[in-house]
């Protein structure tokens, strides 16, 4: 059993959650990280890392000691990076967010792998006491995509953002980085851990089969 995971900046290894994900299966199942930071859904794919990530999702399953038994799960998370105003890497969000993140699904099923997108983590900055889901109406549009293309969808936007507007924003500073690399959007492992358990109960949750994969609480 394999996972892939493919992403920006909060699911990459060392300001995401990725590689604390990776960390919660068995010694048995190969988690591999492919997240980038700074890359969007249109981007990911212009630059060849989506390319790499096919050729690796085929390769694997030839290797496999047994096809009938090879399953390999390809989590994708975009959203942040195809938000205004980044240069090169802003995508359309009428016209190039949703396609692009249809065109991976179909992508990965034709390579024979099993797809899960998720919605992009939230931010955590609060305005007077009220903490703003600006990510939301990309979440709506994985949502949908996903419902259209018949494969599950995390919706992490939903859950981390209503965990970090409960816990306030001092106790949300708590997950960020460490200063001198401060901010309220990547993490530092205390909100790589957090998120990664969110992340792990919502892929059991929509794939009960990998609920065997998973490490046993100490």
């Amino acid at each position: 059993m394999r996972v892939i995971l493919v992403g920006d900046s909060t699911m990459q290894a060392r300001t995401g959650y990725g590689d604390a994900f990776c960390q919660l299966f068995q010694p048995g199942v190969t988690c591999i990280n492919l997240a980038k930071g700074g890359r969007s859904s249109g981007s990911f794919r212009a630059e060849g890392l989506w390319d790499g990530m096919i050729k690796l999702l085929r390769e694997q399953r030839v290797g496999a000691a047994d096809g009938a038994n090879d399953r390999t799960y390809v989590l994708i998370q975009f959203g942040h990076n195809d938000q205004p105003g980044k240069p090169g890497r802003s995508t359309d969000f009428a016209t190039e967010f949703s396609p692009n993140m249809a065109g991976y699904v179909k992508d990965v099923k034709a390579a024979g792998g099993e797809v899960m997108l998720i919605t992009p983590l939230t931010r955590r900055t609060f305005k007077e006491g009220v903490l703003p889901n600006d990510l939301r109406p990309w979440a709506e549009s994985i949502l949908k995509v996903g419902a259209e293309q018949g494969v599950p969808v995390l919706d992490l936007n939903a859950i981390s953002n209503a965990a970090v507007a409960a816990m306030g924003q001092p106790a949300a500073d708590t997950l960020a980085e460490a200063p001198p690399r401060f901010d309220r959007t990547h993490l530092g492992p205390k909100g790589a851990a957090f998120f990664s358990e969110q992340v792990m109960e919502g892929l059991v949750k929509h794939r009960p089969e990998l609920a065997g994969a998973k490490t046993l609480a100490p």
